[in-house]
């Protein structure tokens, strides 16, 4: 059986704050965009700010309404990431399977370092002692059988927390915590199991695997496995990177279609420019996009052949951008182009795209297209990012995006 550890730091961003201004500890801090901007969300917040109904992603402004006098700070990503690094690298001192989730969050498999520091427990009580004296942080952590339990049981006691799961004991854990807790059940699916009286994970597990079926379909499967402690995944240390996305909130809520329009096109030359850097190509591309009322929709839509030019991707993001049905009739906040579904490339670029049959109307010419785009690369790698635009995005151009 293996021991895994799931390791959350508590309220990263906003606790290293509190760390490097010893001024804001024992106050509401919140870092993300400022009050005055009027703009953008919540990125993190400490434990004095969650007091007061403050969460991350919620818009600034209602957590200034809710929060006048926290404390209101900038992210700083080189400070995070470089604590993420020394944390990281506690992690590496006692197994070299790490899975990392996110900066502040990992699995670690532990099952064969058992013999050389003890149990499960005795390993997360020192990850926490190490990670505290040298790093003056605080961490959550989870021990158990698999990723699930663990990530489950590291959240159950924050901040601070040590939960281990005894595997004799699973479904003891398990069964009485909430529906919500388990991994694939949102709002909507919550609603539709509460509709049927049940509440807890427990419930769950009562009606079967073909009563969850029955309910939330195939889908459902994969519930009931989990609601009885079943989770086959390992410890995955070369986790890929399966998206490559960037977005873009606006000053003020636009109308504008151009805008809109331009502003996909300078996105989707992010995305291809983030893509050939990183050696790979995308059959998937989805739109984000949210309203003045803070609606979301997405889009997606799968290519017939893997790209990482820039035209191709535009040309979906646009046909993706008309099937949310926005013609400009309401305020748009934020829009956003994301590649997935990754490949390797298949030697060449192998779409029409930047200077391409489908941005600038000629023939299709694969070599050129290709050539073109590294020639791109070649001058914003030396020069710059913004050593190179495309006409239609340069201030004060006429033309229309098409």
């Amino acid at each position: 059986m293996r021991t895994i550890i799931h390791v959350d730091m508590d309220a990263f961003f906003a606790s290293v704050e509190q760390l490097d201004h010893p001024e804001y500890r024992g106050k509401p801090v919140i870092v993300g965009a400022l009050p005055e901007s009027g703009r953008g969300v919540v990125a993190a917040c400490s434990y004095e700010a969650r007091e007061f109904g403050i969460h991350s992603a919620m818009p600034i402004t209602i957590a200034f309404r809710r929060c006048p006098k926290g404390v209101y700070v900038t992210p700083r990503g080189a400070r995070y990431k470089e604590l993420s690094q020394e944390i990281f690298r506690i992690f590496g001192d006692f197994t070299d399977l790490v899975e990392p989730l996110s900066i502040d969050e990992g699995f670690l498999d532990v099952s064969g370092s058992l013999g050389l520091f003890g149990s499960g427990y005795e390993i997360a009580r020192l990850i926490k002692a190490r990670v505290l004296e040298e790093t003056g942080l605080v961490a959550s952590v989870g021990v158990a059988p698999n990723k699930f339990l663990a990530k489950i049981a590291s959240d159950l006691e924050k901040p601070d927390g040590l939960v281990v799961v005894d595997p004799e004991r699973i479904l003891e854990f398990l069964h009485p915590l909430p529906i919500k807790r388990l991994w694939g059940v949102g709002a909507k699916t919550a609603e539709k199991l509460y509709s049927r009286g049940i509440r807890t994970i427990g419930d769950l597990a009562n009606l079967g695997a073909e009563g969850v079926r029955a309910i939330l379909g195939p889908h459902g499967l994969d519930l009931y496995h989990l609601s009885m402690g079943v989770d086959e995944r390992v410890v995955e240390t070369g986790r890929e990177v399966k998206s490559i996305g960037n977005e873009v909130t606006f000053n003020e809520d636009t109308a504008d279609v151009e805008r809109v329009k331009k502003t996909l096109l300078a996105l989707s030359d992010k995305v291809a420019g983030r893509l050939r850097k990183a050696g790979v190509e995308t059959v998937g591309v989805t739109v984000k996009f949210r309203d003045e009322n803070f609606r979301t929709l997405t889009r997606s839509t799968t290519l017939d052949k893997p790209t990482a030019l820039t035209g191709v991707i535009y040309e979906r993001a646009l046909a993706l951008l008309a099937e949310t049905g926005w013609h400009g009739e309401r305020r748009v906040r934020l829009v956003g182009v994301t590649a997935h579904k990754l490949v390797e490339p298949g030697g060449h670029l192998s779409q029409p795209g930047l200077f391409d049959s489908a941005a600038a109307g000629g023939v299709d010419n694969k070599e050129r297209d290709g050539k073109a785009a590294e020639a791109v690369d070649l001058i914003r790698r030396r020069f710059g990012a913004g050593a190179l635009k495309r006409g239609s995005l340069v201030p004060g151009d006429p033309k229309k995006v098409k």
